[in-house]
């Protein structure tokens, strides 16, 4: 029994010794060799390594590219207007070693959390500035692509604290690279929206209301229109009617002429009876002067007038 004790004991302390002397890097990672507290090497290559136990310690850096939801955010536009943004930013550890003497810290926070606040300070006040110097409407549709990569590129001057580089990942002060930032959302903080919805409402309604005087004065122009054809139309049948009734009656003065011709007493005697039908309508009176008395030799013989009368 002692010997298997000894031999348990053997084992669990190889296996101690083992453990803190051999440790494995993945491939989504960089190690940090610590001595003491300060960094004696890196590990950027997948594998199984060897450090001295108890002396120095291994720190694991994730190498792949990282995403961090910035806090929302009030911007003041160019159009002076307040915008709440939502953004995020994807980023990655690009020298280790820069990036542990940049964010190490005595904290409560880890390298990473260290990181992440000061990546999202640093991206609020850039969106503050550079939002600042464009309206609305070119934050929402126009000038997004444009605005993002100009933040982006900001950002990494001001992580490499006002380093010149210009490229995103060629940074050599902070160990870290933003490699894009999107807004998620950007809204009207909820006390605007109210007004902005009736600022819409009163320029829709102008718009509507320039829309149908615009139809009101198109009707008119219309029926204005249609109202000169009309009057043309008439004129024109107007003037047709009357041509072809001149003609008409041509034709019948023609015919009625031919036809007395032949028998002009006929013709005397049908004219002098239109002439009663329309002299004696209505029960009119008829004063006649001596001179004509012939006017009446259609109704009957004329007899002497007794004398005295």
């Amino acid at each position: 029994m002692n010997k298997l004790n000894l031999a348990v004991l053997a084992l669990i302390a190889i296996s101690l010794i083992l453990g803190n002397v051999l440790y494995t890097v993945d491939q989504t990672q960089s190690a940090i060799i610590l001595q003491f507290g300060e960094p004696v090497g890196l590990r950027d290559k997948p594998g199984l390594y060897a450090k001295m136990p108890f002396i120095q310690d291994v720190i694991r850096l994730d190498n792949r590219l990282m995403e961090y939801d910035v806090a929302t955010a009030t911007i003041y536009t160019r159009d002076q207007k307040n915008m709440v943004v939502d953004a995020y930013v994807r980023w990655r550890i690009t020298n280790p070693l820069l990036f542990y003497m940049r964010f190490k810290s005595d904290n409560s926070f880890t390298i990473i959390e260290d990181a992440k606040r000061r990546l999202g300070d640093v991206i609020i006040g850039v969106l503050k500035a550079e939002l600042g110097n464009h309206t609305m409407t070119e934050i929402i549709s126009q000038s997004r692509d444009t605005i993002m990569e100009s933040i982006t590129q900001v950002s990494n001057n001001r992580l490499s604290e006002g380093g010149e580089s210009s490229a995103p990942g060629a940074l050599d002060t902070s160990g870290l690279a933003v490699i894009d930032t999107r807004i998620k959302r950007a809204d009207l903080p909820p006390e605007n929206q109210r007004s902005i919805f009736e600022r819409m409402k009163t320029a829709r309604e102008e718009q509507a209301t320039l829309y149908r005087s615009e139809g009101l004065m198109e009707g008119r122009r219309i029926r204005a229109d249609a109202d000169r054809e009309r009057e043309f139309i008439l004129a024109e049948a107007q003037r047709l009617s009357q041509e072809i009734q001149g003609e008409a009656d041509a034709q019948a003065a023609a015919i009625y002429a031919e036809a007395f011709s032949l028998a002009p007493e006929f013709y005397s005697f049908t004219r002098s009876l239109e002439s009663y039908q329309t002299a004696f309508r209505h029960q009119s009176t008829l004063v006649l002067s001596p001179e004509d008395i012939d006017y009446l030799k259609y109704f009957g013989k004329m007899t002497d007038r007794p004398s005295g009368d």
